[in-house]
């Protein structure tokens, strides 16, 4: 299944609502229990919150449950849904996410991240008109969010429409001038069109940004290796797949939205003797695993 880079950490996505700090006070325990609507309100919003922070230690499976109570606590709290939703699409239940998302949507029709996510979530379905009708809408509300923008962007690229695809990456590009995966796709679509020298200044400069970033490193070793510098392709490839290993796998660069004439000549530079001795030797040593952004 094609997979963007993260839209963003679940963290930052909730960042661009703001829940409302609990209130909390003496109360004698009363002999009937009464249920109070407002208290159970703030009690869901306490576990979404507990959620939220569940995320930041990487303890998803503990933050679901929580989450789906809060929005049996806070129905009418569009920040639960989409906590929920949130969390259900970085598991990769997507039609759960997308239904709970939809829900935070109808009660808050102004919140940009509950857009931006059904907008990674259609892209993970691969329906990417919907993403991008989802994104679009997002931007119009909050058009500064770069990772929003190189999602866009990468919608339009699955489509095959080069030109909005490169728009939507340069506004990423500009909100965000070190962001990295950007400049690295624009460099992929460049290479789909034939434009092999302005592919490579792009995997150059985000080499520049980040010098552990794999991705760029080996998608330019490629594109030297195929127009003839060989020598200086495989040497930028073996110091690729020692970073990470996982870019030697035609599959995983596939999911990676690498195109079909950048994969056509990936697979003939991967039989290279030199680069499979590297792959054999990456095989049998742990390689360092690149950090999403």
């Amino acid at each position: 299944m094609p997979k963007p880079i993260p839209l963003l950490p679940i963290f930052a996505l909730l960042s661009l609502l703001t829940l409302p700090a609990p209130v909390f006070g003496q109360a004698l325990v009363p002999y009937t229990v009464q249920l109070n609507s407002e208290k159970l309100e703030e009690q869901g919003l306490n576990l979404a919150q507990d959620a939220v922070q569940l995320v930041r230690f990487q303890q998803s499976q503990l933050a679901l449950p929580r989450a789906q109570l809060a929005t049996q606590l806070a129905p009418k709290r569009y920040e639960t849904w989409f906590i929920l939703g949130s969390l259900y699409v970085q598991n990769e239940e997507l039609d759960k996410g997308i239904q709970a998302l939809q829900q935070a949507r109808s009660l808050d029709r102004k919140e940009a991240g509950i857009l931006f996510t059904l907008g990674s979530a259609y892209f993970q379905k691969r329906d990417y008109t919907t993403a991008i009708s989802n994104l679009q809408e997002g931007l119009k509300l909050k058009p500064d969010v770069p990772e929003a923008l190189f999602d866009l962007g990468n919608s339009y690229y699955m489509l095959k429409q080069y030109a909005p695809a490169l728009t939507a990456y340069e506004k990423a590009v500009a909100q965000e001038k070190n962001f990295w995966p950007a400049i690295n796709n624009i460099g992929l679509l460049k290479y789909e069109q034939g434009d092999i020298a302005g592919a490579i200044e792009k995997w150059r400069i985000a080499i520049g940004l980040d010098k552990e970033a794999a991705e760029p490193q080996l998608a330019a070793a490629v594109a030297f290796y195929t127009k003839g510098e060989k020598d200086k392709g495989i040497a930028m490839g073996e110091s690729a797949i020692r970073l990470d290993n996982r870019y030697a796998d035609l599959q995983f660069l596939k999911e990676n939205l690498w195109g079909e004439r950048l994969l056509a000549d990936t697979k003939k530079f991967l039989e290279n003797p030199k680069i499979q001795a590297a792959i054999a030797q990456s095989q049998n040593s742990p390689s360092r695993i690149e950090s999403s952004p």
